[in-house]
């Protein structure tokens, strides 16, 4: 279904909300700002803020829906006789090497980092999401496999395919806050998801594959 003129506006308006509040917290910090200074220089009520964004750190995370059900979607979109970690792993893998955004490999991420480290309210936000992503992990391995709710294996199988990709952010944040060329981090990135793919057994290599049938 076409996007309305209505929900067009509403979703545009929304972006540019998000956009200013970043800038200004970019610029200043996202202590030093207030959702009254974002509402001034958005040229919007604080109400109409709020109805956009009912936190301040969710204009900072405007872009946390999207991430929440990634790996949970990769699962459930796994190839054939391919296993959840082998899933996770090349579509993590496809993104590095793509040098894409979507994994932190842009320029401008390593001034959205330093806005995280000197927050933390956005630290503890942080945290929170890598809590909901690994949560609906859990979710989509019990769903996929049938797994009783007493069974253990779907928690710790998402514990430790939340670890890997904690592992890729945290790396990619580290190396991109010094300035790096995300080229550069994207190659050597690639070499440490071989390593860590090293590190996993085969339990967790094997879990959940998917049918050929």
């Amino acid at each position: 279904m076409a996007e309305g003129l209505r929900e067009r506006k509403k979703r545009q308006t929304r972006q540019y909300i998000s956009d200013v509040a970043t800038g200004l917290f970019v610029e200043r910090g996202f202590d030093a700002v207030t959702v009254a200074e974002i509402a001034e220089a958005a040229d919007v009520s604080v109400n109409t803020v709020y109805n956009y964004f009912p936190a301040k750190e969710d204009l900072f995370f405007d872009r946390s829906a999207g991430m929440v059900d990634r790996m949970a979607r990769w699962v459930r979109g796994r190839n054939k006789g391919e296993s959840a970690a082998a899933a996770v792993l090349r579509e993590l893998r496809e993104e590095v090497e793509a040098v894409s955004p979507r994994v932190g490999l842009i320029p401008g991420y390593a001034a959205f980092m330093r806005v995280i480290e000197n927050a933390p309210a956005l630290r503890s936000r942080l945290w929170a999401i890598g809590q909901e992503v690994q949560a609906n992990l859990e979710q989509a391995l019990r769903e996929d496999t049938g797994a009783a709710d007493d069974d253990p294996m779907p928690h710790l199988i998402a514990g430790q395919l939340g670890w890997v990709h904690s592992c890729v952010m945290g790396v990619v944040g580290r190396e991109m806050v010094k300035g790096r060329n995300p080229g550069e981090v994207s190659r050597e990135v690639l070499v440490l998801l071989d390593d860590i793919e090293e590190l996993l057994g085969e339990k967790v290599l094997n879990y959940a594959v998917r049918g050929t049938e």
